[in-house]
């Protein structure tokens, strides 16, 4: 499958409401923005207009593609909410927030961030590890910013705290244009379910 036939119409990006030490991140950050707008998938993001999560959204946006932003009420002055998006979603919690990124998107990334990017990247981790959704997650590792959790990951495996087939359900990547090509062509494996989708 070619990435202009790839099924994923929205992608949700967790990443920082910072733009770090190193410069590379924001480029980063927009060599994402302008390759997603180059296979007309949507960006589903946190809604803020600083840092990271600034300029991706200023990237597709700039280049003509479709960007929703999910932000807490709470947090809409702290990370001050980015009001030039396609969509702005303003949820009454973060728990809130994160159904609705999941709920509208078709694969999830984590480019550079804090305690929230890993937060809400390895909380929809663990729901495709328990089989709640089958959508594709991936780490941008960008100049190894990822490099010690890509570490811990494996060495849980190795420990035998994660199946191999589940650790092999992060994808890594860092060039946005490979992890997305990975992303497109994603079939989850197939091990036995956890917990059936709508089982409480």
């Amino acid at each position: 499958m070619t990435p202009e036939t790839s099924p994923l119409e929205r992608i949700c990006v967790f990443c920082g409401s910072s733009a770090g030490e190193d410069s590379r991140y924001l480029d980063g950050a927009t060599r994402l923005g302008e390759e997603l707008v180059r296979r007309e998938i949507g960006l589903v993001y946190g809604g803020s207009r600083m840092g990271m999560m600034g300029r991706l959204a200023d990237t597709v946006i700039g280049a003509g593609g479709a960007v929703i932003g999910i932000i807490p009420e709470p947090l809409t002055h702290r990370e001050v909410a980015h009001h030039g998006l396609t969509e702005l979603v303003v949820t009454d919690s973060m728990h809130e927030r994160k159904s609705e990124m999941a709920r509208r998107a078709d694969g999830f990334i984590a480019a550079p961030g804090g305690l929230g990017t890993l937060e809400e990247f390895l909380e929809v981790a663990t729901w495709a590890q328990l089989g709640m959704h089958s959508k594709p997650c991936g780490l941008l590792n960008l100049h190894g910013f990822y490099d010690p959790l890509i570490a811990m990951l494996d060495h849980q495996s190795h420990e035998g705290f994660l199946q191999a087939a589940h650790r092999q359900m992060i994808l890594v990547e860092s060039d946005p244009s490979r992890l997305l090509d990975r992303m497109a062509a994603y079939k989850p494996p197939k091990v036995p379910r956890w917990i059936e989708v709508g089982e409480t």
